[in-house]
């Protein structure tokens, strides 16, 4: 394997960012969101919701790099009341203290390589020193994949599921929590 990386996205890679996530969407979630749903992607500004993401204040989104590639992205920040809510609306008592990885995605290609862990464990790292003692990650039911990886890093469900519809089929998400004091890499 090339030398593998994590580094901290700049405006210069939306272009990058907006081609693995429609591609990796495109392999791994049409099964799970629908056809029409994927290909909303095509015709959708993403370079520029891209950009506005990587300059929202408090928002951090990552690259994974294996040698000149960029293989995947990760994006986290402080967890919304919305995301860290119980079903019922009530804030947990560490609300305040727990952060979201809003997504993680690695292209399935390169896959199994580790890209995945060092883009979690870097987020994690990063939620710490903004004062998060929790992460939060909201994943479909159906994604074994990576239902898998967030339990290898010692994350389990908490019981709070949502179900999304995305126009073509209703998606149940289940949210996983758990330390962000991590070992990956």
């Amino acid at each position: 394997m090339s030398d593998a990386a994590v580094r901290p996205a700049t405006t210069g890679d939306v272009g990058e960012i907006a081609r693995i996530q429609r591609e990796t969407w495109r392999a791994a979630y049409t099964e799970i969101l629908g056809e029409h749903a994927i290909g909303t992607l095509v015709g959708a500004d993403l370079e520029g919701t891209w950009r506005e993401t990587i300059g929202y204040p408090g928002t951090r989104v990552h690259l994974a790099t294996e040698g000149n590639f960029t293989v995947g992205f990760c994006v986290s920040g402080q967890a919304p009341d919305s995301e860290v809510a119980a079903a019922d609306g009530t804030l947990p008592e560490d609300a305040a203290a727990t952060g979201l990885i809003a997504t993680l995605l690695v292209e399935p290609r390169w896959g199994r390589r580790g890209h995945a862990g060092r883009l979690l464990a870097t987020a994690a790292s990063e939620l710490r020193e903004d004062g998060a003692e929790r992460g939060i990650v909201w994943v479909p039911q159906s994604d074994h994949a990576s239902l898998g990886f967030y339990r290898r890093a010692g994350w389990a469900p908490d019981g709070t599921v949502r179900t999304l519809d995305t126009g073509e089929t209703m998606v149940r998400e289940i949210r996983l929590t758990g330390t962000l004091d991590l070992a990956l890499r």
